[in-house]
């Protein structure tokens, strides 16, 4: 029964990211018509940077379909971390928006917690490792 709720919330999950990276280069889904103006300022800002934006959703694309992927989803969360680090932090300084970013963290970090396994080899330290800028004797 988890996997099948895991499943079904990391497809909604995947569809969202993937439906945002598509956004970023089709523009069918409208700028809200009430949004503070620092916010404004900062979506200018990163469309001033010409391939910012389009990194970013293709970020988004292969993301979301990696964790709609059982088998990939442990990788298709750490390339959404960052996203979803940015997400949370432009939504905190507005303050707008929160009950949808609070569900957002929520599931990136319930994701997080449920492949952990997957990520502490990253973290265990080869004793057979020799760093190259070492000389061996």
């Amino acid at each position: 029964m988890k996997n099948k709720i895991l499943f079904v919330i990391s497809l909604l999950y995947g569809l969202l990211f993937i439906n945002s990276g598509l956004n970023k280069f089709f523009n069918y889904m409208p700028m809200p018509d009430e949004m503070p103006e620092r916010a404004f300022k900062m979506f200018e800002a990163m469309m001033e940077i010409t391939w910012l934006i389009p990194l970013l959703g293709v970020f988004e694309i292969i993301g979301g379909i990696l964790v709609i992927i059982p088998r990939w989803r442990a990788l298709g969360a750490l390339i959404l971390v960052p996203i979803v680090v940015g997400i949370v932090l432009q939504h905190l300084t507005l303050m707008m928006g929160l009950p949808m970013t609070i569900i957002i963290a929520a599931v990136q970090l319930w994701i997080l917690l449920d492949n952990r396994g997957k990520y502490l080899p990253l973290f265990k330290k080869d004793k057979n490792f020799v760093p190259p800028n070492q000389n061996q004797s």
